[in-house]
């Protein structure tokens, strides 16, 4: 079984900073990409930011030259720097990751999601 926890979400000033964190665990072989996505009601999930196993990254148009991916292929795991945040940041972020199982397919995993509110 495999295990996507997020971490570090809560409420933030406009133009204030964030970190979220993103841990995998279980039975995998290795992680491809892992990613960064974000849901607001009513709306179609949201690419955040994906980063691949060599360090490649993309971002969503919206956070481009405030938000930074990182991970750290040792200890599977992600994280998410937010700066600048915007009111139009807030949302449910969650960490989807793509990974080898013992069975030699690739499948992708999702945690529960991390909100995140920007407000006074």
């Amino acid at each position: 079984q495999v295990q996507v926890e997020e971490s570090g979400g809560g409420l933030v000033q406009p133009g204030g900073s964030l970190r979220l964190s993103c841990q995998v665990s279980g039975s995998i072989l290795s992680i491809d990409t892992m990613g960064w996505y974000r849901t607001v009601a009513g709306r179609q999930r949201e690419l955040v930011a994906l980063s691949s196993f060599g360090g490649l990254t993309t971002y969503g148009d919206s956070v481009k030259g405030r938000f930074s991916i990182s991970r750290d292929n040792s200890r599977n795991t992600a994280r998410l720097q937010m700066t600048r945040v915007q009111v139009d940041d807030t949302g449910l972020y969650f960490c989807e990751v793509s990974a080898t199982s013992p069975d030699t397919t690739l499948k992708y995993f999702r945690g529960q999601g991390t909100q995140v509110t920007v407000g006074s």
